[in-house]
């Protein structure tokens, strides 16, 4: 224990001044803020400070903070308004779907160019449409039509793209229907579902810039807890739309994340909330079991929501898109689709395939990282991009 010592400072200050009067002054102006320590060994009192620094906390002592649990609201700041320069969505379209539509056309063209039209002839044109994921029967369908009272006859690749395009189009019309927003339901819900690296934070991030656009108001839920990312970049798409975000910490419930941002988009009269999900395995029981928990908290406050859920699909898997849509439509009744990267494959005939098969609606598909490269499915303008032919 620090202790003033009674008499110290005259001492110290009467043998300073023996030798320094100055110094014996200046060593009793001091007096009044020295301690020494209690030593009988102590030959010399010994000065330290009135207070003392203190130390510095040892790391390794210093408690982790507790994970952040609070489900917290991000307004965005308003932003200059600008315009990107635009280019037509069909321009878009033919552009996304070059690499289908270059395949498939060289193949045609290698098939058909000075040659008479035989058996051999369309089972090579049934392998090439199988090759781009058409799936066995469309591919079938399209080569009995291209055969169809031509046998040995000659006919033209641009009349072969004719007839894909044809009956590609009459495949995909009874699927291609309008999204829509039933305003009665308040706030509408759409669950957004599907694999990692899908594109699905950013299908939702597009999808709030047509809904803005259409005259409703959003809110956006960071229901993909598992990843920190995920929930950063649904917060720039939020600053990005001038959009709210629900948001917890990273390992946060995504079930409970959910009924809060329900309560929150009810509470301030929201038309739409768009509620991302974690991308998970479709071959993953436990993470599809955490999707029908999300389903559950919801439906205890609205029986009849989610009132739509989308599946969002990349077309670079080809066929492993149908096995994920089957899988997907058990644990979430899957209501629509949303076919994305379109221009990053050459096998796009698989949207024909889940068609075929599945029959559910194709809302709107992506042909591009762009902001406007997502748009509403149009059977007749698929199916004359991937033919590799003009609008008509």
């Amino acid at each position: 224990d620090l202790q003033p010592v009674e008499g110290a400072a005259e001492r110290s200050a009467a043998g300073t001044a023996g030798d320094d009067p100055a110094r014996g002054a200046e060593a009793a102006d001091t007096t009044s803020q020295a301690f020494v320590t209690e030593s009988a060994f102590a030959p010399e009192p010994v000065f330290v400070p009135e207070s003392l620094p203190e130390p510095e906390p040892d790391p390794a002592s210093v408690p982790e903070p507790e994970p952040e649990v609070s489900t917290q609201i991000f307004m965005p700041e308003p932003e200059a308004a600008g315009e990107e320069p635009k280019r037509g969505w069909w321009s878009r379209l033919t552009g996304g779907m070059k690499r289908t539509s270059t395949a498939l056309t060289e193949r045609v063209t290698g098939l058909f160019t000075k040659r008479k039209l035989d058996a051999d002839t369309l089972e090579e044109l049934e392998d090439a449409l199988i090759q781009a994921d058409f799936g066995i029967e469309t591919a079938t369908r399209i080569s009995e039509a291209v055969g169809k009272g031509r046998y040995e006859k000659g006919i033209s690749p641009d009349a072969v793209r004719e007839i894909l395009a044809a009956e590609v189009e009459r495949a995909l019309t009874p699927v291609a229907i309008p999204f829509r927003i039933d305003t009665s339901k308040k706030p509408f819900v759409i669950l957004m579902i599907g694999v990692n690296g899908a594109g699905k934070t950013t299908t939702i991030g597009k999808l709030a810039l047509k809904l803005k656009a259409e005259g409703h108001s959003l809110m956006l839920a960071a229901g993909d807890t598992f990843r920190a990312a995920a929930i950063e970049q649904l917060k720039v798409w939020g600053q990005r739309t001038q959009t709210p975000v629900i948001a917890r910490a990273q390992g946060a419930d995504a079930a409970g994340l959910a009924y809060d941002a329900y309560e929150a988009a009810k509470a301030q009269g929201t038309d739409v909330l768009l509620i991302d999900t974690a991308g998970r395995l479709q071959n993953k029981a436990g993470l599809m079991a955490e999707l029908e928990k999300i389903l559950r908290v919801i439906r205890k406050i609205d029986p009849q929501a989610p009132h739509a859920v989308l599946l969002v699909l990349d077309a670079t898997v080809g066929q492993n898109a149908l096995s994920q849509v089957e899988l997907f439509s058990k644990a979430a009744n899957v209501t629509g689709l949303v076919m994305t990267k379109l221009d990053g494959t050459a096998r796009g005939g698989i949207l024909v395939a889940l068609a075929a098969k599945f029959g559910l609606p194709v809302h709107f598909i992506g042909v591009g990282e762009g902001v406007e490269d997502l748009e509403p499915f149009a059977a007749r303008d698929f199916a004359r991009a991937i033919a590799g032919l003009d609008a008509g």
